[in-house]
């Protein structure tokens, strides 16, 4: 199998260029080997670019392991992987698990659009939203030193969320126009550098009770930008924006992985 690898703020993933269909029966075994970081190559999830009609493409994406979802780092390393194999230019429109997307790249730098968000619950203090992936929404004072994997599996996995389970995102506020998120992935069950959907929806808590349209966001990986037009109770024209970078490439067995 030949494989790329990339990351999106520290969010990485294993590529599959599979619009021949040769990798449509990759076994949920042979994803969770994949993605494994001592036995196999590791990563975050696994993607399969796909052949899809009346778009560019299809993002098939999976976590690391072999769970479904849409995940906004993922879509946007796709973007930056299917302008590497030469199928778009700057601009493209592929499908996910969630629908429809757009996104643009320049320079290495991915603007992906999400989906629209009707409305925000609320679960105590905190809050719960799906922006293509459901996530709870948890702000915090000195999140440096925050036992991240702690609370977030306990969250994760309380009566309320464990069954079909719960991303969760703890944010601490830096200035009026910079948050910090740590995030808790399910699927991947502990913490990751950066989570898309997860930014997205910390974005839009913090948006919610303000004027802004904008809003930066580091991450254990980086930095991403969110912009979002507010929209009764919910917000439309949301972007994730941010680096997407090919590490490296090469093949492996799978009868050895």
């Amino acid at each position: 199998m030949k494989f790329y690898k990339y990351q999106g703020t520290g969010n990485d993933f294993v590529m599959i260029d599979n619009r021949l269909g040769e990798w449509d029966d990759l076994s949920i075994e042979s994803i969770q080997k994949l993605c494994d970081r001592r036995f196999g190559i590791g990563a975050d999830g696994l993607i399969k670019i796909n052949s899809a009609e009346g778009v560019d493409f299809e993002v098939d994406y999976y976590n690391s392991d072999g769970s479904k979802s849409f995940c906004g780092n993922g879509a946007r390393c796709s973007v930056a992987f299917a302008h590497f194999l030469d199928m778009i230019d700057d601009k493209t429109t592929f499908t996910a698990i969630d629908g429809i997307h757009e996104a643009e790249i320049k320079n290495g730098i991915v603007k992906l659009k999400m989906g629209n968000v009707h409305n925000i619950n609320t679960d105590g203090n905190d809050f719960v939203l799906n922006t293509g992936s459901p996530h709870y929404v948890k702000y915090v004072e000195m999140l440096n030193n925050y036992n991240v994997y702690k609370i977030g599996n306990e969250i994760r996995n309380s009566e309320t969320y464990k069954k079909e389970g719960i991303n969760v995102n703890f944010v601490e506020k830096l200035s009026d126009k910079e948050l910090f998120v740590r995030t808790y992935e399910r699927g991947v069950e502990d913490e990751t550098y950066s989570c898309g959907t997860g930014v997205t929806a910390v974005a839009l808590t913090f948006m919610k009770n303000s004027n802004q349209t904008f809003v930066g966001v580091k991450v254990m990986g980086g930095q991403l930008k969110v912009y979002a037009e507010k929209d009764g109770e919910g917000f439309k024209n949301i972007w994730l924006e941010g680096p997407a970078v090919q590490v490296f490439k090469g093949d492996i067995n799978l009868d050895k992985a």
